[in-house]
């Protein structure tokens, strides 16, 4: 089939969730496009990370390495982290001939358009919704949930439109009127088998970067602006933390913004007593040597989909206390510190640090299993996948 995917930004060098699962419904044996924006009007806190530079060169080696074709088309400029995509969107999705058109986020500009012309579109949807409580925090958030329910549900509900909540939560249901029982669950994750403990690469690159073999490496990997929580982090590790019995080093990847905030971040890591290896932002297939060579990770404010990666890597993760980490430390995964607490995160990483080996392995065993488990993504991709064809199935049979 000829899947065609929507999203409002996506980077050819990414971890996003897409960059997979088109890779991996490619691998299926299906034909995948994604159409997103353009670069050059993307907010710069959504390409800091990876840049704008080369953006058709790195769109066409993804291209060459996933068969996955990446359409650009230009927009008027973001608004609210959403895209507002000039005039012949529908038309470049019609030209695809797409047998099931992706719709990544319902909620959003495009999402609601293309919703709006679901008739005269004439082609099977699938949606997606990744939004929750904690991360709805616009001002006019009630204004807009009810224009929501009274000009968009009704456009799903009436349809039958499938809808994929990638997060356990009741948000689409309590804010939507979009009842759970008729969404689909599919969970975010990664891939297991490239993402898995390694013992000879630790040791190898721990040599690379003359680290002791003993030594307790701390890891965070991702932005550090202040959605993530960058100033904290590094405020967090400008005094040395120390364990019984273990030297305690840390690896900081990421590169910081180009603005008094990155500023900030970036003089507190120089001024810290602790080891740290800084190192720019990384590809996403180049993180693994870094995760196989760390200990634990942190994540200091929200939790990226790299949660996924290093727990499949068997990382213990140190997470904020919020709805989600909760349970994602459940278990003996992990461990929670206090919101907005320095303490209480350097309190987090001692405790892992001076933690009995039996003890400290179980949380390795645990991570690892809990990934392999329920959130090996070539399993997850073909749900997805499946839930792609049965809409098919089910549109082309009610014409009939």
């Amino acid at each position: 089939m000829k899947f065609v995917h929507v999203e409002d930004f996506i980077h050819p060098d990414a971890g996003y969730q897409l960059n997979l699962l088109s890779k991996l419904q490619v691998e299926q044996g299906h034909e995948v496009t994604i159409i997103t924006a353009e670069i050059e009007e993307v907010p710069i806190f959504l390409t800091s990370f990876f840049g704008k530079e080369d953006i058709d060169q790195k769109d066409e080696a993804f291209f060459k390495r996933t068969g996955v074709r990446i359409l650009r088309h230009p927009i008027y400029r973001f608004l609210s982290g959403r895209a507002i995509f000039k005039s012949g969107l529908h038309r470049l999705i019609k030209d695809q001939k797409p047998d099931v058109l992706f719709v990544h986020g319902e909620d959003t500009l495009t999402g609601m358009k293309l919703l709006w012309d679901y008739k005269k579109m004439n082609v099977p949807y699938v949606l997606d919704c990744h939004m929750l409580e904690m991360a709805s925090e616009n001002r006019f958030r009630e204004y807009f949930r009810v224009f929501f329910r009274k000009f968009v549900t009704p456009i799903i509900l009436k349809n039958h439109i499938p809808l994929i909540r990638v997060v356990d939560s009741d948000f689409v249901e309590k804010h939507f009127n979009i009842p759970l029982n008729k969404t689909h669950l599919l969970s975010f994750g990664t891939d297991t088998n490239y993402y898995r403990p390694d013992a000879a690469i630790k040791l190898k690159y721990r040599e690379e970067y003359k680290f002791d073999e003993e030594d307790f490496i701390v890891l965070y990997a991702g932005k550090l602006d202040s959605y993530k929580g960058g100033e904290f982090l590094s405020s967090a590790l400008k005094q040395r933390i120390e364990a019984k019995g273990r030297n305690i080093k840390f690896i900081i990847i990421g590169t910081s913004p180009k603005d008094d905030y990155g500023r900030e971040v970036e003089y507190n890591f120089s001024q810290s007593e602790n080891d740290i290896l800084r190192m720019p932002t990384q590809t996403y297939a180049g993180l693994a040597k870094y995760y196989q060579m760390a200990d634990i990770a942190i994540f200091p404010k929200q939790c990226s989909m790299s949660y996924y990666e290093v727990q499949s890597c068997g990382l213990p993760v140190i997470l904020e206390e919020n709805e989600i980490n909760v349970e994602r430390a459940s278990n003996f995964k992990g461990i929670i510190f206090k919101e907005q607490s320095q303490e209480s995160l350097r309190d987090a990483i001692i405790e892992f640090a001076e933690m009995d080996k039996f003890d400290f392995d179980s949380f390795k065993k645990n991570a690892r299993e809990n990934v392999v488990q329920n959130y090996d993504y070539v399993h997850i991709a073909q749900k997805f996948t499946n839930v792609m064809i049965d809409e098919h199935k089910r549109f082309y049979n009610s014409q009939i």
